[in-house]
């Protein structure tokens, strides 16, 4: 079908007076969309107040309104049962919107960060989706449609996205979320109905990010900080203007995992020893430089510094460490590039470059990172006893040169929207950047809700697939007041009523010592308790060495059984067995589960039972535990009294309790102490 695009014309208002006569049109509405069946759904836009508008429908309804004294409308279309193509159009005054091949079918926003992100062709090398090659050839489901919205932040709730609907093919699914795609597949097969999937994520992210900044701002911790974005918008269009204009290069044409490669910013002298960078910025590392005076900066930052090496290292081959860089990087030794990982899903792995011993030469040495980061918090952010320079083959003794303290640095380019804006090297351009009294960036609260989630508001929806929580886990106390409120603030904005949100429960990951993901997990189990919600656990899915599980099939899938179960009627079990309450008998604690299906199963594991079990003095102790019908029987000859169960406690544990169906317990405790 031959497709015809809309015409869009932003109204200027001046005096209040309309200087246009065509109407704005949210980008939500486009050929290929699908619109949520049997429902009374709404068509909204701008344009001169006082004009009619009619929106009509092949399958015969009809809705009127009129445009409002501030230039906004607002007009709902009764829709009928799954099905089309059909066709839209909307009048407006003297102005005609033709909107093609639109279907009647289920529609679902799938919002979170990088693991609700990566796309079904994965980020490779290091990220990649379980048998995406073979998904991606069979993604031949017209009925599947397909709407991503672009990244965006802003200080107030937008108007509009970038973005449009396109039907799922290969290509289009490659670029989509996989865990969405793999939602999107279950309930087509099942429903055998159209099927619409709004992706909105961003990777990295907080929760805070995605909450308006009205909800917010009714949280103590919070309000300071709400009230601050909200006084600093004329900063941050400001800011915003001043970034777009300078020269841009886009990467969306470009083909992962190479989109980041060869970038050219005009900035090659920034790896030459020769270059005079007396009037650099100096910053500490190692550290994500959100916390530094970088601040909350997406693009591409140079680093640079001078080391004085022992003689006795001339013309020896080196290795420069670093550890971790977040996301990407170039690395030069005295101006020659040395080594580099620049592509997606590097930011967890340690760089470890050779320097070839013909370049070793002098006592003084030039070191020059170029690092790009385009998601959540990054820089070079491994222990400081990762970034040392030593001669090949002796990394653990004292011959090596730390490389932590300070460095010069100079960013270049700002990326937003699938572009970097290039600044000049020369004078610095970058330091002459308009100030805000915030943070403008997707770490920053409520951002993300402004330009992500308000634009997509009031397109209706069945509900929400969702799948966050890794980037709180250094903090995790507050989530699950967070997470209530996120939900409840979605809710009350969409004006749908308690709709369905359904959502992943975080998989287990070596965090470190520092973060408690266990008690993500918890805060997630607890949410439960919110009307019409539902979890996907995923503690038998991942590996603990990667913070994106590549099986997203079984996530997608374990979240369209809860809709299948919940909201279309299937007789199915959509969950793993989940903690309900406790008794003590005899010195041990029996365990009363929900969704237990067939019965409890406890398999092996080299962790053993991840269960642990305390008395009195709060004090676990690893536990015996013995399926008993649909109950767990837990003891220990170390407590003689217990009080107190947890399982998969840490932020690593793995799955050791499933229901027959196969489907795993969550992380749950019975105590309430601190964890």
């Amino acid at each position: 079908m031959k497709k015809i695009f809309i015409l869009t014309l932003l109204i200027t208002i001046v005096k209040g007076e309309a200087q246009t006569a065509l109407p704005l049109m949210p980008a939500i509405f486009s050929d290929d969309m699908v619109l949520q069946q049997k429902a009374a759904v709404p068509f909204w836009g701008k344009a001169i107040p006082g004009t009619n508008v009619i929106v009509k429908a092949s399958w015969g309804k009809v809705a009127k309104t009129n445009v409002k004294a501030d230039g906004t409308w607002e007009a709902r279309l009764q829709t009928i049962k799954a099905g089309g193509p059909y066709e839209v159009t909307v009048i407006v005054g003297d102005s005609v919107i033709f909107y093609r091949n639109v279907m009647l079918g289920e529609v679902w926003l799938c919002s979170g960060q990088s693991n609700m992100e990566i796309p079904l062709e994965g980020w490779p090398p290091r990220n990649l989706i379980e048998n995406s090659d073979a998904e991606i050839a069979h993604a031949q489901y017209p009925m599947i449609r397909l709407f991503t919205v672009t990244k965006n932040v802003s200080s107030e709730p937008e108007f509009d996205c970038a973005g449009r609907w396109s039907e799922c093919n290969p290509k289009t699914a490659a670029k989509f979320s996989a865990a969405a795609y793999f939602f999107g597949k279950k309930l087509y097969t099942e429903l055998h109905v159209p099927i619409g999937l709004i992706f909105s994520s961003w990777g990295g992210t907080k929760i805070q990010s995605w909450i308006s900044g009205k909800n917010l701002g009714g949280l103590n911790d919070y309000r300071e900080i709400a009230e601050k974005i909200t006084s600093a918008d004329g900063d941050v269009q400001k800011l915003n203007s001043w970034i777009r204009s300078h020269p841009a290069i886009s990467i969306s044409a470009k083909k992962a995992p190479h989109q980041y490669e060869n970038l050219d910013f005009g900035d090659s002298a920034c790896s030459t020893p020769a270059l005079n960078d007396s009037s650099w910025k100096k910053v500490t590392l190692p550290a994500y430089w959100e916390s530094t005076e970088v601040g909350g900066f997406h693009g591409t930052v140079w680093f640079r510094k001078r080391i004085a090496i022992p003689r006795n290292w001339l013309n020896r081959q080196l290795v420069v460490e670093f550890g971790p860089i977040d996301d990407m990087d170039v690395c030069y030794v005295n101006g020659v590039r040395i080594g580099a990982m620049e592509g997606e899903g590097f930011g967890r792995t340690p760089r470890v470059y050779p320097v070839p011993k013909g370049f070793v030469n002098d006592t003084s040495m030039t070191i020059a990172l170029r690092v790009i980061h385009t998601d959540g918090a990054g820089g070079i952010w491994g222990g400081g006893v990762k970034m040392q320079i030593h001669p090949d083959g002796s990394a653990d003794s004292t011959e090596g040169v730390s490389l932590s303290g300070n460095w010069k640095y100079l960013p270049v380019a700002e990326y937003m929207g699938s572009r970097f804006y290039v600044y000049k090297v020369a004078g610095k351009e970058f330091h002459s950047r308009p100030q805000s009294i915030v943070n403008i960036s997707s770490s920053a609260p409520t951002m993300l809700y402004n330009g992500m989630i308000a634009p997509l508001i009031p397109y209706y929806i069945k509900g929400v697939i969702w799948y966050q929580g890794e980037s709180n886990s250094g903090s995790p106390n507050d989530y699950k007041a967070l997470f209530s409120l996120m939900i409840k603030n979605w809710r009350a904005d969409w004006n749908e009523g308690n709709f369905p949100f359904y959502y992943v429960q975080i998989a287990p990951y070596n965090y470190g010592t520092d973060a408690k993901s266990f008690v993500i997990r918890e805060a997630q189990r607890l949410t439960l308790s919110d009307p019409n919600t539902g979890m996907a656990v995923t503690l038998d899915i991942a590996k603990t060495n990667d913070i994106h599980p590549a099986n997203k099939s079984d996530v997608g899938g374990r979240l369209a059984l809860w809709a299948l179960a919940k909201d279309y009627h299937k007789k199915l079990l959509c969950s793993g067995p989940l903690y309900k309450s406790m008794k003590t008998r005899a010195g041990r604690i029996i365990l009363s589960f929900d969704y237990t299906g067939s019965g409890l199963v406890i398999k092996s594991s080299t962790e053993g039972t991840n269960f642990s079990i305390a008395g009195n003095d709060s004090l676990f102790v690893n536990a015996n535990v013995e399926v008993n019908g649909n109950k767990l029987v837990v003891y220990s000859d170390e407590v003689k009294s217990p009080v107190a169960v947890r399982y998969a406690w840490t932020n690593s544990a793995t799955a050791t309790l499933f229901n027959k169906e196969g489907l795993p317990a969550s992380t749950f405790r019975t105590d309430d102490w601190n964890p």
